[in-house]
C-alpha cells in the first residue's frame, strides 16, 4: 500500500509563474509595437496617395486651363477692362485669364469662354470662375478649392516678342528674360495687353517644398 507522502506533487512555483507572464508581457509588447508600426505606415502611406492625388487634380485643372487661353479682355464688376491674361505681385490676382471650351452639356445660352482666376487664401490654392464675361456688380462667382498646404502661388511670363528664338532646329523658348508681372503699363494709354509666350507657375508646399511647371501658352 502506497504511502501519500511518497508520491510526487508536482506543479509551478511563484517565480515560474512571473517568468512566463514576464514572458507573455514582452511578447505582446513587441507584437503590439510592430502592428501600430505597420498601421502608421499604412496611414501615411495612404496620406501621401491623398495628398498626391490632390496635387495632381489641381495641376491638372492648371494645366487645362491655361492651354485653353484665348485673346478676350473682359470688365470687371467695377467698369474697369481687365486684360486677356493678367497675373503676378501687381496684378488684383496672381493669375487671371479668359479660357476657351467651357463645357456645356445641357446647352445653355452662354459663351463657351470663362474668366478663371488662381489664388492663394488661407493655406489653400483656389480657382475661380464667373458665369459671365463682362461682370456687373452682382455678378456671382464660383469657388473651388484645390490643394490644402499651399504657401505661396507666383507666376513669371515670358514675353511673345522676345521668346522665340530661331535656331536650326527650329524655335524654341528663350527663358533668360522672365516677366514676374503681367499688368498693363499705366504709362501707355490704349494699348493692348498681348498674351505671353508662356508661364511658369510656381506652387511652395507646406510639405514637399517648391513645385514648378511651365506652360507653353496657344499663341506661341
Amino acid at each position: 500500500m502506497c504511502s501519500s507522502r511518497g508520491r510526487s506533487q508536482k506543479g509551478f512555483t511563484l517565480i515560474e509563474v512571473l517568468v512566463a507572464l514576464s514572458i507573455t508581457a514582452f511578447v505582446a509588447t513587441i507584437a503590439y509595437a510592430s502592428l501600430s508600426s505597420v498601421i502608421s505606415g499604412v496611414e501615411s502611406t495612404r496620406a501621401a496617395a491623398q495628398k498626391t492625388y490632390e496635387l495632381d487634380r489641381a495641376l491638372v485643372f492648371i494645366s487645362r486651363d491655361l492651354r485653353q487661353v484665348v485673346a478676350r479682355p473682359v470688365m470687371d464688376e467695377f467698369g474697369h477692362r481687365e486684360p486677356a491674361l493678367t497675373g503676378g505681385p501687381l496684378a488684383r490676382f496672381t493669375l487671371s485669364f479668359t479660357r476657351n471650351g467651357w463645357h456645356n452639356p445641357k446647352q445653355l445660352n452662354r459663351s463657351n469662354l470663362q474668366r478663371i482666376n488662381y489664388l492663394v487664401e488661407e493655406g489653400a490654392l483656389w480657382r475661380e470662375s464667373y458665369f459671365v464675361l463682362d461682370r456687373l456688380g452682382d455678378s456671382e462667382t464660383q469657388r473651388v478649392k484645390l490643394l490644402d498646404g499651399v504657401e505661396e502661388l507666383a507666376v513669371a511670363f515670358i514675353a511673345s516678342v522676345d521668346a522665340l528664338d530661331t535656331q536650326s532646329d527650329g524655335k524654341t523658348l528663350d527663358t533668360r528674360n522672365w516677366a514676374q508681372n503681367w499688368v498693363v503699363d499705366s504709362n501707355v494709354a490704349d494699348v493692348e495687353l498681348p498674351l505671353p509666350a508662356a508661364v511658369e507657375v510656381r506652387l511652395q508646399l507646406e510639405d514637399w517644398g517648391e513645385l514648378s511647371r511651365l506652360y507653353e501658352l496657344p499663341s506661341y
